[in-house]
């Protein structure tokens, strides 16, 4: 009888401890990180194009001003032919400055464009499981863009695709993108695919539109989608 108590004892599986749980928390505190991060560096570009205009402004009144100081002491001494060079020659000069501080300017905006639409990026990346998350963004890359809203979109074909669907969908099985992502904890046996995938990306928002019917659709059919898009509709 004690033999069979042991044995017992001996068989018993041992519970298996899942990490998921962990892993989904730091994924999100690091999406959270990076969008704090892009968010601190937008302030930061913004800051430095308001400084960028101001002394454009500042420049443009110092020229001038001495412009007009100028013209009128030639004036008072009678001197047109040298006012007239004067004047020629300081016009090329503001024209020039003006050029420089405005393509400078330009660089600025550019710049932070380019760094917000990176970053968001990212942060959409990170916070879908990817693997390497700038490297499945140096794939993308050159298809980002911000529409006339602002918001960061996937251009393909000339047309304008949701960030985060476009990257839902390529997470999907049998995108052929899938595995640059982390497995779905709700992939398995008798897991539907989202339908994005056979969108090519090109999902619209029923949060955004208000399309209740549509809602309620999407959470009984794709409840982790449903998620993604109630979060990007607020």
């Amino acid at each position: 009888m004690a033999e069979e108590t042991v044995n017992n004892q001996q068989e018993q599986p041992t519970p298996v401890v899942s990490d998921s749980q962990p892993d989904l928390a730091a994924q999100l505190k690091e999406a959270n990180e990076r969008a704090a991060r892009a968010e601190l560096l937008a302030e930061q570009q913004k800051k430095l194009a308001e400084d960028m205009t101001e002394k454009f402004k500042t420049a443009k009144s110092k020229i001038g001003q001495y412009y007009d100081d100028r013209k009128q002491a030639l004036e008072d001494q009678g001197a047109y032919k040298p006012l007239w060079e004067e004047a020629n020659k300081t016009n090329q000069d503001l024209q020039a400055k003006i050029a420089q501080l405005e393509q400078e300017n330009q660089d600025i905006k550019t710049s932070n464009d380019k760094a917000n639409t990176r970053q968001t990026a990212l942060a959409a990346i990170s916070n879908l499981g990817a693997i390497n998350a700038e490297q499945t963004l140096s794939l993308i890359e050159g298809k980002l863009q911000k529409n006339a809203q602002g918001e960061v979109v996937v251009l393909e074909g000339g047309v304008e695709h949701n960030l985060t669907a476009h990257l839902t969908g390529l997470k999907n099985p049998g995108s052929g993108w899938e595995h640059h992502f982390k497995a779905s904890s709700a992939a398995g046996m008798g897991a539907k695919p989202s339908p994005v995938g056979s969108a090519g990306g090109n999902v619209n928002n029923p949060y955004k539109s208000q399309n209740i019917t549509e809602q309620l659709i999407m959470e009984a059919e794709n409840p982790d989608l449903a998620a993604v898009l109630k979060a990007e509709a607020q």
